[in-house]
């Protein structure tokens, strides 16, 4: 993918083992690379998937002084009342449905695709799955939540995804992502879509990091929404 128009270099990706019809597009979270994911997705890979962890643009980021780090929008403060910065949320996500485009021009359909990351790149994922007209297997929202929460309904208001399934996993110890912000994004959501497909872990001791019962957990869920297909 040439001229990747996130001014980053061009994604991490653990090739499908055999002939790819499905795919994993895993965003990391704030300060991070898509290496150390697409490593994670190696031990746990699926034959027929391929997994392209992308890398965020280097920018200030206001939580952190203005320091300038991988960042797929600005964050401003980590509490549920703090204000966000729309117009990156909006401009990042449109560029993740770009990255979705390209895997469907590679001959992977968008329902073949699942969407996932870890904080921030988790609501991202989120976001753009709740707000995108492409038609997605499902979301694997890590350690994070759901960001400009008050636009909805109305921004998911055309989505594709009414009936999409999403994994939502928090540590309950998260110092970062309060774990309350997951439970209420997880409400949020059963509002938003059907509340039978919303599955949210937890996962007892656990920081804002991920663990290997939670890497289990995700393995499972992406070889239920991904199975292998008879051409294969």
């Amino acid at each position: 993918m040439c001229g990747n128009n996130m001014s980053a270099p061009l994604p991490a990706i653990v090739p499908a083992a055999r002939k790819a019809t499905a795919a994993v597009i895993f965003l990391h979270g704030l300060g991070d690379t898509g290496h150390g994911w697409a490593e994670a997705f190696m031990g746990i890979r699926t034959p027929h998937v391929k997994y392209i962890c992308p890398h965020a643009p280097t920018m200030p980021v206001s939580l952190n002084m203005r320091m300038s780090m991988p960042s797929w929008f600005d964050i401003y403060g980590l509490s549920p009342d703090a204000d966000e910065d729309e117009t990156g949320i909006k401009r990042a996500s449109e560029n993740i449905k770009a990255l979705i485009d390209q895997e469907v021009k590679n001959g992977i359909p968008s329902h073949r695709i699942i969407l996932g990351g870890f904080s921030q790149g988790g609501a991202l994922s989120l976001y753009t799955a709740l707000t995108t007209q492409q038609k997605l297997a499902g979301v694997v929202a890590l350690s994070c939540w759901l960001p400009l929460r008050n636009s909805f309904p109305q921004a998911s208001a055309s989505s594709a995804n009414k009936d999409m399934h999403v994994l939502q996993c928090h540590g309950d110890a998260d110092p970062l992502v309060p774990f309350r912000f997951g439970s209420q994004t997880a409400e949020k959501l059963k509002s938003l879509l059907d509340p039978a497909n919303i599955t949210f872990k937890s996962y007892r001791g656990l920081p804002h990091s991920a663990c290997p019962e939670e890497m289990v957990d995700i393995k499972r869920f992406i070889e239920k929404q991904l199975p292998p297909i008879s051409d294969e």
